[in-house]
Formats: structure tokens, sequence, C-alpha cells
């Protein structure tokens, strides 16, 4: 999730980037006026997509997860072709995200050890616990169910849901900053899951916005391109 919100208590905000990527310099540095410029673009571009996405029919949202989980087997094929003993993590749905837990469970008849992102420190990195479909739930934050084992797993591959994307890899997310955290952290390959009525022509990312291994929506594998 891009991490789009700067303090407001200070004349400038604090750049933040060494704490989510430590490994990570920026010659140029950030103009705070343009990180604020782009937090509220993000906000109104956020709620925009998420109201398209809100409104699509359930019919609809079950055909755009199928189409997914065929793009996704089409990325395994090519990464992991064999799921055997893997940790692929994906996420539960909310928000009309596409619903691919039926995607986990057919890798789980595979072998593959599946798993879902759970919030266990607020601002921290994501962990990840090993899940299956019937196995025991309790509600973590934001009311999202969440394994109640408290095992945890390294992701393989992790998918990454979607509010936007654009051509560079780079998503637009919830704005709470974890994902990219997590990007930081773990370095799983990921992908990220979205509608092809999310692509954007930028969310102009910042020195802490990581871009993503691949991108699949319901019409299959995008094509990402890196500048330079």
């Amino acid at each position: 999730m891009s991490d789009d919100k700067p303090q407001s208590s200070y004349a400038s905000p604090p750049c933040m980037a060494g704490e989510v990527a430590p490994d990570y310099f920026d010659p140029l540095a950030v103009d705070p006026q343009q990180a604020v410029d782009v937090a509220r673009w993000r906000k109104a571009k956020r709620a925009e997509l998420l109201a398209m996405r809100a409104a699509l029919p359930v019919t609809e949202l079950q055909a755009i997860a199928k189409g997914i989980a065929a793009g996704l087997d089409r990325v395994l094929e090519e990464l992991l072709p064999d799921v055997r003993g893997k940790v692929i993590s994906g996420f539960w749905p909310i928000k009309a995200e596409p619903d691919l837990r039926f995607w986990l469970a057919s890798l789980a008849e595979r072998g593959a050890i599946t798993a879902l992102p759970v919030v266990e420190t607020r601002f921290a990195p994501l962990v990840f616990r090993p899940w299956k479909p019937g196995d025991p739930m309790v509600r973590g934050d934001w009311n999202i169910p969440v394994p109640t084992t408290t095992e945890t797993v390294q992701p393989d591959l992790a998918l990454a849901p979607l509010v936007g994307w654009d051509r560079q890899g780079y998503r637009l997310g919830y704005g709470g900053g974890y994902f990219d955290r997590t990007l930081a952290a773990r370095k799983p390959m990921a992908v990220g899951i979205g509608l092809s009525a999310a692509r954007i022509g930028s969310i102009f990312p910042q020195p802490h916005d990581i871009p993503l291994d691949r991108i699949v929506t319901e019409e299959g594998v995008q094509e990402i391109s890196r500048p330079g």
C-alpha cells in the first residue's frame, strides 16, 4: 500500500524513505510541497477508483476473478512452475476486491503452502500466516479475518491488491504503506492484482513506493515498462 500521508504537524514533512527502504537513496530528494500535492491527488483518485469498483455487480466481479486466476496461472508457469512446498500468499477480499480464495485453494491441493497477510504491529511490515479453506479465523485489524495460528511463513510469491496501477509497475493502495514496507523488508516476488479499468497514467511514485514484479488483471498479465 502506498504510504502517501505526510505528517502535517511540521513545516515540511519528514522523509520516511530510510525507514521504509533502508537501502534507498534519492539523490534529488523530495519537494515537500510535491509530496503534499501527490498525497492529495492520490486520495481523490483512490476514492474515485473504489467507487467505480464498488458499483460493479457481483457477477462481473466473479468473472473478473476468474480472468485474474487464469493470468496468475500463466505467471506461475513462468516464475514457479512447481508450487509444491512453495509459500504463496493471497489476501482476504475487502471493498469489492477480486476474490481469489478459490485459486489459493487449488494451489493448496497441488502442495503449495498458502498464506494470508496479517497486521501484527501498526506501521510495521506485514507478517504472513499459513491459511487454507476451513482454517479457524478471527477478526483482525479493520475487521479483516486472519488465521488464528501464530505460525508465520515467508512468501516466495505475494499477491498485492491494487486500487490503481500504472505501466511502470507501481500500485495505488489504501494509503497505509503496509505493502511497500513489506516489499522493502521481506522482498518476495510481488504480483499486483487489480482491474484493467483501474490503470492510471502514473501514481507519481515517491521514494518509498516499491514497484511490483508483475501486474495481473482480468485481461491477463500486463506489460510493465521500467524507465531507462
